[in-house]
């Protein structure tokens, strides 16, 4: 899907599209769950029937998209052209950095893995509010995608992905300092503000600055990055709060947070001094 949306959306409006993307995505994050649970009162068939028809809806309606782009003919498979999105990535600093600071900043970055023991054990929540802890990143995030939609990243979007994760890093350890409800709830909501800065910057580097016949196997490897991040960064947090405790976990995923981001400001300048999403030779062949 991530592939499709440069073909159906004009290049100028597609920092946009992108992040009304996550905002739909994360909406149906947060109205998913609440919806199954009332469907799953009425009955386990309801809910499988309502799946059933609104993936066959979701299918017709991609069905009907018109392209504004005409596909790419497709090149013979070879094992060159298997490994061709990897090779393009290492090509690519920008790109490269960008997808690499998203992936250790998840890794490291995993404190909603553990906010069950917080519920419990530190902020003393119970089940009600362990559900409003978990809603709080998917809430904050539903109203940065919302913000970014109507006011798009057009310049130096490399400094901003970097201001993004290192709020990212420094709402975390708020969260992991903190013992009051409210102010863990609002650090979660920040930290999903903050992390969708690096979600929608990192979407639309690849989108507009892969060649259309590259932006599929660009998109899967991108794709693969974030899937294994997200798992081996829910391990790594049970891990580190199994030795040191869910707090110090936390704390010390935080602090790594931002200690990437602050290396890959040195290791990929060329992210850090980026002035807008697209390549600058062709806004200058635009032009």
């Amino acid at each position: 899907m991530a592939s499709l949306l440069p073909a159906v959306v004009p290049r100028g409006y597609l920092p946009k599209a992108t992040a009304w993307a996550t905002s739909a995505n994360q909406t149906a994050q947060i109205a998913g769950p609440a919806l199954g649970g009332v469907l799953y009162g009425i009955g386990p068939g309801a809910a499988y029937l309502a799946c059933t028809l609104t993936f066959a809806a979701a299918a017709a309606s991609v069905w009907s998209i018109p392209l504004e782009v005409k596909p790419a003919s497709r090149a013979p498979v070879t094992l060159e052209s298997i490994f061709s999105g990897i090779a393009f990535i290492r090509r690519e600093p920008v790109i490269l950095g960008a997808l690499s600071l998203d992936l250790f900043a998840v890794l490291f970055g995993g404190a909603t893995a553990l906010l069950p023991i917080f519920a419990r054990d530190v902020l003393h929540a119970g089940p009600l509010g362990l559900g409003l802890l978990r809603s709080g990143t998917a809430i904050g995030a539903l109203a940065g995608t919302i913000w970014l939609a109507h006011f798009p990243l057009r310049n130096r979007p490399g400094a901003a992905m970097f201001g993004g994760v290192i709020a990212f890093g420094i709402a975390t350890i708020v969260f992991g300092l903190s013992h009051q409800f409210l102010v863990s709830l609002f650090a979660l909501m920040a930290l999903g503000a903050s992390d969708t800065i690096s979600v929608v910057v990192r979407l639309s580097l690849v989108q507009l600055r892969t060649p259309d016949e590259m932006l599929g196997r660009v998109s899967a490897v991108n794709s693969l990055f974030i899937g294994t991040s997200n798992q081996l960064g829910e391990f790594e947090s049970g891990l580190t709060a199994g030795l040191w405790g869910a707090q110090p976990a936390v704390l010390v995923g935080g602090v790594a947070t931002i200690a990437i981001a602050l290396l890959w400001m040195r290791f990929f300048p060329e992210l850090r001094h980026t002035r807008t999403l697209e390549r600058e030779e062709a806004l200058a062949a635009s032009a």
